[in-house]
C-alpha cells in the first residue's frame, strides 16, 4: 500500500523526468542540422572546404543567439515564472524548427532560422536549473540535474536513429518539420500537468531539507561557505566555473556538431550508415551520466571527478584521430563521451552551489550564456575554420583534444578552491 509520503516523493522525482522529455525535444531540434549537414552539403553541392566554411556559420549562428538569450532573457524569464518561461521556450524552438521546411532553401534563410532557434531555446536550461534548485536539496542535486540532463544524452544517442532514416526517406526539410510538430505536441502538455515552479508543501522532504531549499543554505557541504547574496559575480570560483563550462561546451559541441561530418568526410562512412555508430557512441554518455551523478552525490568530489573525466576524454579523442578502423573509432569516442559525462553530471550542481536561491535562474543563464558564447560558438567555428583552411577534418578534431586537456586543468584548479 502506497503512503501519502511515498506518493509525494514520487511526485517530486517525477518533475526532472518530465523536464528530461523537454530537453530531449530541445536537443533533437538543436542537433538535427548537425546530423543532416552531410546531406545538406550534398544538396547544395559543397566541397569539403565549402562545407567547413558554411557549416561553421550554420552551426555557430545558433550558439551566438543562444548565448545572448541565456544572459539577457534569463533574469526576465525568472521574474515571469520558470514554468511559464519553459512553455514559451518550447513553443518558440518548435516553431522555428518547423519553419525550416518552407524557408530552408537558401543558406541565408537557414542561418536566420538558426539564430531564431537559439533565441527561443536560450531560457530553457536556466529555468530547469531554477526549478530543480527549488525542489531538491544539495545532496540530491547531481541526481536530479542528471535526470533531466539525461534527456540531452538520450536525444544525442537517439537522434541518428531518428533523423538519419527520416532524412533519407522524406528529406531533411520535412524531417525538421516533423520533429518540431511532434515535440510541440508532447512537451507542453507534460509541463502544464506535472511541473510546478516550487513546492508548496513538504512532498516527502524532511524539515531540514525543505528549510535548506527555501533558505538556499548549503550547510551540508563543508569547507565551502554558502553564497547567500547576489554577489556571485564577484566570486572567483564562479568565473573559474564559467571558464570550465566554456571549455566543456567547446569540446561537447565540437564533437556533437562535427562528428557526423567527420565520420562521413574524414573516415569515409556513408551517410546512411551513420546511425548505429553515432548512437553507440552517445549511448555511452547515458551510462556515464548515471554513474557520474551517483559518484558526485555519494563522494562530494564533483570537480575532481570532472577533471579526471576530461583528461581521459582528451586521450581517447587523440587515439581515435589516429585510426581508420570503424570499431576502434566507435570504442574510442564512446569512452571519451563516457568520461566527459563526469562534468555533465555535476555541472549544474556546481553552479547552483555558488548562487543565491532567488538568482539561480539568472545566474545559470549567465553561466550558460557565457559558456556557450565562447565554447559553443568556438566548438562550431574553430574546427570548421581548421577544416576550411587545411581541408583536413582530422586536424580539426585535434582542437577538441586541446580543449579537453585545458578543461581538465581548470577543473583541478577549481577542486582546490571549491571543496566539498
Amino acid at each position: 500500500m502506497t503512503t501519502a509520503s511515498e506518493s509525494d516523493v514520487g511526485s517530486r522525482w517525477r518533475i526532472p523526468v518530465v523536464l528530461a522529455v523537454t530537453v530531449f525535444v530541445n536537443y533533437l531540434d538543436r542537433n538535427n542540422l548537425a546530423l543532416a549537414l552531410p546531406q545538406i552539403a550534398t544538396d547544395f553541392g559543397w566541397s569539403d572546404r565549402e562545407l567547413g566554411a558554411n557549416g561553421e556559420w550554420l552551426l555557430g549562428a545558433f550558439f551566438l543567439s543562444y548565448a545572448l538569450s541565456n544572459m539577457l532573457l534569463s533574469p526576465l524569464a525568472e521574474r515571469f515564472g520558470a514554468k511559464r518561461s519553459v512553455i514559451l521556450a518550447i513553443v518558440a524552438f518548435s516553431l522555428f524548427t518547423i519553419l525550416c521546411a518552407p524557408f530552408g532553401q537558401s543558406l541565408t534563410a537557414l542561418i536566420i532560422l538558426r539564430l531564431l532557434l537559439g533565441l527561443g531555446e536560450g531560457v530553457h536550461i536556466p529555468m530547469l536549473s531554477a526549478i530543480t534548485s527549488q525542489w531538491f536539496p544539495v545532496t540530491e542535486r547531481s541526481r536530479a540535474n542528471a535526470i533531466w540532463g539525461a534527456g540531452i544524452i538520450l536525444a544525442v544517442a537517439a537522434a541518428p536513429l531518428i533523423i538519419v532514416p527520416l532524412t533519407n526517406a522524406i528529406g531533411w526539410q520535412s524531417t525538421f518539420a516533423a520533429l518540431g510538430t511532434a515535440g510541440l505536441g508532447i512537451s507542453i502538455p507534460l509541463v502544464v500537468w506535472f511541473v510546478q515552479d516550487a513546492p508548496r508543501h513538504r512532498h516527502g522532504m524532511t524539515s531540514a531539507e525543505l528549510t535548506e531549499i527555501r533558505a538556499g543554505q548549503e550547510s551540508l557541504e563543508t569547507n565551502s561557505p554558502p553564497v547567500v547574496s547576489p554577489s556571485y559575480t564577484r566570486d572567483r570560483r564562479f568565473w573559474l566555473t564559467v571558464l570550465g563550462g566554456a571549455l566543456n561546451a567547446f569540446c561537447a559541441f565540437g564533437i556533437l556538431n562535427w562528428l557526423p561530418t567527420y565520420f562521413n568526410r574524414a573516415k569515409g562512412i556513408n551517410f546512411d550508415q551513420l546511425g548505429w555508430p553515432l548512437t553507440l557512441i552517445f549511448a555511452a554518455g547515458i551510462v556515464g551520466i548515471g554513474v557520474m551523478a551517483y559518484l558526485g552525490d555519494r563522494y562530494q568530489r564533483r570537480t575532481l571527478l570532472a577533471g579526471v573525466g576530461f583528461a581521459l576524454a582528451g586521450i581517447m579523442v587523440f587515439v581515435a584521430s589516429q585510426t581508420n578502423s570503424l570499431t576502434a573509432l566507435v570504442l574510442c569516442f564512446a569512452i571519451a563521451v563516457f568520461c566527459q559525462s563526469a562534468y555533465g553530471a555535476q555541472e549544474y550542481a556546481i553552479v547552483q552551489h555558488l548562487l543565491p536561491p532567488d538568482r539561480v535562474g539568472a545566474g545559470t543563464g549567465l553561466y550558460n550564456g557565457l559558456s556557450v558564447l565562447f565554447g559553443g560558438v568556438g566548438g562550431s567555428l574553430i574546427p570548421g575554420t581548421i577544416a576550411a583552411t587545411t581541408g583536413s577534418f582530422d586536424m580539426a578534431m585535434l582542437s577538441i583534444v586541446a580543449g579537453t586537456l585545458a578543461a581538465a586543468i581548470v577543473m583541478f584548479l577549481l577542486w582546490r578552491v571549491l571543496r566539498y
